[in-house]
């Protein structure tokens, strides 16, 4: 076989150089000896063994990348969310638009992502679910976080991870905290838009709630859009970001059912049943409510 003058294969992103025009590639030129690797940089090592099927079944190993490249997503999510609310709260929003936009892209990698689970029939899953035990995605502490940080609190939902100290700790500070919602809509206040004293003073362990105030402020900006354009255009991210949530919802609701029917999930949770409940949950209500009255 004979050597062809094709770069190395790999991420053009992450690549030192490119050779010039009529430059050829030459492997005695290449020494990484001195430097980080790519996979040194990336910790391949660790992720790329960190799958460990539990049954002799060939479609285990795609349940489990799965989910562990969704709660990479997740973790970029919250990366994202966390700076996007310090932002907020500091009236800082240009760096907070370009965050939202981010999330909602990452919800959409996730939203295809489940087409590729999508091919696992439902023999194969019954195949590997009895080694599976009692773990199930209800557990995953990140996806909670961002319901939470989103604005869909539950403290019942800390029992699940009662066991865990520092996973119910954080939860815990992320129920009590105000969310991306909260933070926006003490913004309009900021710029002088009324909003009722008990929404601004809110208990933030409680589910985001409909309130007439908020509603009559997103109509104020909707309606001058020249004057308010900032609080627009953060209006709109909200909607974008909370419509690819929806997406993902849907997607996962629907890969669940094709895979599994109706039977009840791993850990004994109500599978298909409790995840349509969800697709009702509205994160942002006002900014979809006064679309009526435009």
């Amino acid at each position: 076989m004979t050597a062809t003058n094709t770069p190395p294969s790999g991420c053009p992103m992450h690549a030192s150089a490119a050779p010039a025009a009529g430059q050829q590639w030459h492997g005695a030129q290449m020494d990484f000896s001195n430097d980080m690797s790519y996979g040194d940089y990336l910790g391949l090592e660790q992720i790329l063994s960190a799958q460990h099927p539990l049954s002799p079944n060939h479609n285990e190993m795609l349940f489990i990348v799965q989910h562990q490249t969704s709660e990479l997503w997740m973790k970029l999510m919250l990366h994202e969310m966390h700076a996007v609310r310090a932002h907020l709260q500091s009236d800082d929003l240009a760096p907070a638009f370009k965050m939202l936009a981010r999330v909602a892209r990452i919800m959409d990698q996730l939203v295809h992502a489940w087409d590729v689970l999508a091919t696992m029939t439902p023999p194969e899953y019954t195949a590997i679910r009895p080694y599976l035990g009692a773990s199930s995605g209800f557990q995953s502490y990140q996806y909670r976080e961002i319901e939470f940080i989103l604005g869909n609190k539950n403290a019942a939902l800390l029992n699940v991870h009662a066991s865990n100290t520092p996973t119910f700790t954080l939860l815990d500070q992320a129920l009590r905290t105000p969310s991306v919602y909260d933070e926006a809509i003490k913004l309009l206040a900021r710029n002088g838009l009324p909003i009722a004293a008990e929404r601004l003073n809110a208990d933030w362990t409680q589910p985001t709630r409909a309130d007439d105030s908020v509603k009559q402020a997103w109509l104020t900006v909707y309606g001058d859009p020249q004057r308010y354009w900032a609080l627009y255009e953060l209006a709109e991210k909200l909607v974008d970001l909370e419509t690819a949530f929806r997406f993902w919802r849907f997607r996962h609701v629907s890969t669940v059912e094709r895979i599994i029917g109706f039977k009840t999930g791993t850990g004994g949770t109500a599978g298909v049943s409790y995840l349509r409940k969800m697709l009702d949950v509205v994160l942002f209500p006002e900014l979809f409510a006064l679309r009526t009255e435009l």
